[in-house]
C-alpha cells in the first residue's frame, strides 16, 4: 500500500509536491473517479490509477537496454549537456534512475537504466563476479606475450594489479578487432590494460553484460526495456 501522491511522484518526472498538485487539482482519478486525497493508501496493482487521463502504468522498477552512442556521458543528469537517461523516451522518464555500470564518453555499447539501487549493486560488485565484455580495436596486432600478461592479470601503469582477463582476437590485421572479458570495473580499465601492454584503444563497444548481450537491432541512441528473462540473465552467467 502506498499513498497516492507518491504513487504519482514515483511514476514520472513529477516531483512529490507537483503530484499534491496535480491531485488536489482534480487531475488524478482512481478506478475512474477524481480524488483529491493524496494521502490515500493504495495497491497500485489492484487500483486504475490516471493523471490526465493517462493510465498509470505502475512499477516499482524499471530496467532499460540502451545502445549507447559515442559524446554522450553515461551520467544520470548534467546541467549543460546530454546524458544517456534523456536518451528514454520521455514518458518514461522518472525520478531515480542512473546508469548501472557506466562507460567513457567515447565508448559505445549497452548500458543499462534503472531506478533498482540493489539490483545494480549485486551486478556490479566485484564478489559476485559479472563478466562484462568488450569488442575494441587497437592500433597494432597483438603478441604471444600481450595475450599471456591478460590471463595472469595485467598490471596497470600505476601499479594497480588487475583481475585475470580473458583476451581473444576476433578479426587479425594491422587494427586488429579483439574481445575482452573483465570480472571488475576499474576507471577506464579496458583502455589502461591495453596500455600496459603498449597497445591504444582506437574504438571501444561493451556487447556483454553477464548474459545480456545487446540487442544489435537497436541503433545507438535507442533504447527498450528488459524482458524479465533478460533482467535475470545479468546475475545468472558469472563465468
Amino acid at each position: 500500500m502506498e499513498r497516492l501522491d507518491k504513487l504519482v511522484c514515483s511514476q514520472g518526472t513529477l516531483t512529490r509536491s507537483e503530484a499534491g498538485r496535480a491531485i488536489r487539482c482534480g487531475r488524478v482519478t482512481v478506478d475512474g473517479k477524481v480524488c483529491r486525497q493524496g494521502a490515500l493508501k493504495l495497491d497500485p496493482a489492484a487500483h486504475d490509477i490516471a493523471v490526465d487521463g493517462k493510465t498509470l502504468g505502475y512499477a516499482k522498477f524499471v530496467y532499460w537496454m540502451l545502445n549507447k552512442p559515442a559524446g554522450i556521458l553515461c551520467v544520470s543528469r548534467d546541467p549543460k549537456v546530454p546524458t544517456v537517461v534523456d536518451l528514454l523516451p520521455a514518458e518514461h522518464r522518472r525520478k531515480g534512475l542512473f546508469p548501472a555500470g557506466r562507460l567513457d564518453k567515447d565508448t559505445h555499447g549497452l548500458v543499462l537504466i534503472t531506478d533498482d539501487g540493489d539490483f545494480a549493486h549485486r551486478m556490479l560488485s566485484p564478489r559476485h563476479h559479472i563478466p562484462k565484455t568488450y569488442h575494441a580495436v587497437l592500433d597494432k596486432p597483438l603478441t604471444a606475450e600481450d595475450a599471456e600478461a591478460f590471463q595472469a592479470g595485467p598490471v596497470l601503469a600505476d601499479g594497480t594489479q588487475c583481475q585475470p582477463a580473458k583476451l581473444s582476437v576476433l578479426r587479425e590485421g594491422d587494427n586488429p578487432l579483439v574481445e575482452v572479458v573483465i570480472y571488475e570495473g576499474k576507471y577506464h580499465q579496458i583502455k589502461r590494460m591495453f596500455a600496459a601492454v603498449g597497445c591504444h584503444v582506437e574504438w571501444l563497444k561493451r556487447v556483454k553484460m553477464g548474459g545480456l548481450v545487446l540487442d544489435e537491432s537497436l541503433v545507438e541512441g535507442a533504447c527498450r526495456p528488459l524482458t524479465q528473462e533478460e533482467k535475470d540473465s545479468i546475475l545468472t552467467e558469472n563465468n
